[in-house]
């Protein structure tokens, strides 16, 4: 059994701490350690998210199994295109994995952006990650490629966009 609910600040710790466990594991495999170390520093800072949560700049939702965190989403408006909302984080920890979490969650978040008025729903993921293919079977088609800059590292992406 599992609920869904919109985080709040106080749950800060409790996304860093999903994204710590799942990030190791899910990029080990196609980044260097110091990358991975860097970036979640960069995109996970207590302060980061806090700032993101406190100013509405991006809901994280957190999908709660008896009680307990195991996933979490994160959304909003594209900034340079309102008209289309981007999921910007989906992790699951290791352990859930293949229990459906992160279907529920990117329906969640499609539900919101149609609740919205909204008909398009994107998403950044590294051209070499398997999570490519389970945005597929989701329904998300590659859009383009991106390269962006973040610190001294490099994010290699697909952007994948899903009509709602």
């Amino acid at each position: 059994m599992y609920t869904i609910r919109t985080a709040t600040t106080n749950d800060v710790e409790t996304i860093r701490d999903i994204a710590d466990k799942t990030w190791w594991i899910t990029y080990s495999p196609i980044l260097e350690h110091e990358q991975i170390a860097f970036m979640l520093g960069e995109i996970y800072s207590e302060e980061k998210i806090t700032k993101q949560v406190n100013e509405n700049q991006q809901t994280y939702l957190l999908l709660e199994e008896e009680g307990k965190p195991v996933a979490f989403a994160a959304y909003s408006p594209r900034e340079e295109n309102p008209e289309i909302y981007k999921l910007h984080k989906l992790y699951c920890l290791p352990e859930t994995q293949g229990k459906g979490y992160g279907k529920v969650l990117i329906n969640a978040v499609a539900q919101k952006t149609i609740d919205a008025g909204k008909n398009a729903l994107e998403l950044n993921v590294n051209r070499y990650n398997n999570a490519k293919s389970f945005y597929e079977k989701m329904g998300f088609t590659i859009a383009y490629e991106e390269d962006i800059s973040i610190g001294k590292y490099w994010m290699n992406d697909y952007v994948m966009r899903k009509e709602l």
